[in-house]
């Protein structure tokens, strides 16, 4: 929901953190910006300019199995996929939608590892364009506060 009540997120110093990006090039310009805004906002938040990678596939269905590249070498704090699936006249839009953001969500329970799902799905392209550049910044506050929530914890149990 475009302006949402989000709350105030809690730890959002991005100064210790690497992210990384998939941005899928379908509906690009699009796409572009919501990377354009999110990788704005990290910087805003801390993130080191050399600690946010970035790279781009085909299409949403193609996000998830980058994701998982990038996720199986453990070198990053968290992942955000972005792109943008516009209804059309058939039911593509419902298992693209359906199926990307499963993959999203699949990856990061299997690999323990924040991923915030910018993959915004809407009815046409007007809505779209209303929320590209909001919803590339809740990618990267999303993705830096669920790393500190998640290496919180995890240093936790390193001194147990």
């Amino acid at each position: 929901m475009q302006n949402a009540e989000k709350g105030q997120g809690q730890n959002l110093d991005g100064a210790e953190l690497k992210i990384g990006i998939v941005q899928a090039r379908f509906n690009e310009s699009i796409t572009n910006t919501l990377f354009a805004s999110c990788r704005d906002e990290l910087l805003a938040l801390g993130v080191k300019s050399e600690n946010i990678d970035h790279v781009t596939v085909p299409g949403a269905l193609e996000v998830p199995v980058a994701l998982q590249t990038l996720a199986e070498t453990d070198e990053y704090d968290a992942l955000v996929a972005l792109g943008c699936i516009i209804r059309g006249e058939t039911y593509h839009f419902e298992l693209v939608a359906n199926e990307s953001g499963a993959g999203v969500t699949r990856l990061s329970l299997d690999y323990h590892l924040p991923i915030a799902n910018a993959i915004i799905t809407t009815e046409n392209l007007e809505q779209a364009i209303a929320r590209q550049v909001e919803k590339g910044r809740d990618a990267a506050r999303v993705a830096v506060e669920m790393a500190n929530l998640l290496n919180a914890y995890d240093n936790y149990d390193d001194h147990e």
